[in-house]
């Protein structure tokens, strides 16, 4: 996996320990709902479950969420065109405001990949 993903997931992993030492039940349970719904569980498989993840924070122009799920996506060995189809979902419905998370989301997905190699 590329630098910047391994960066990425252990940022996001440092800053979920400092807002989980401050969360009060609400925010912990919300934070448990978010990581079982993404479990490889029940009539959708995870890689399936992390596309859609991928293409509803695509629409909502999240970058952060964008990059945890192609990471999420590149360890369910997504392929380039199964991620192609669903950018381009995500496209269709957001609309052209979404071209530039989609850019940065092929970028992110190029350097994962280049680690790989």
């Amino acid at each position: 996996m590329s630098s910047s993903a391994e960066k990425f997931e252990k940022e996001r992993e440092r800053l979920n320990k400092i807002a989980l030492k401050y969360a009060d039940v609400k925010i912990k349970r919300y934070f448990s709902l978010d990581s079982q719904s993404y479990r490889d569980e029940g009539a959708l498989p995870k890689k399936i479950k992390e596309l859609l993840g991928l293409v509803a924070s695509s629409v909502l122009r999240c970058d952060d969420c964008i990059k945890y799920h192609l990471t999420e996506c590149f360890k369910q060995k997504v392929t380039d065109k199964e991620l192609e189809e669903a950018l381009s979902i995500a496209m269709v419905v957001g609309g052209s405001i979404t071209i530039p998370h989609i850019r940065r989301a092929f970028e992110f997905w190029d350097n994962i990949k280049k680690q790989e190699d």
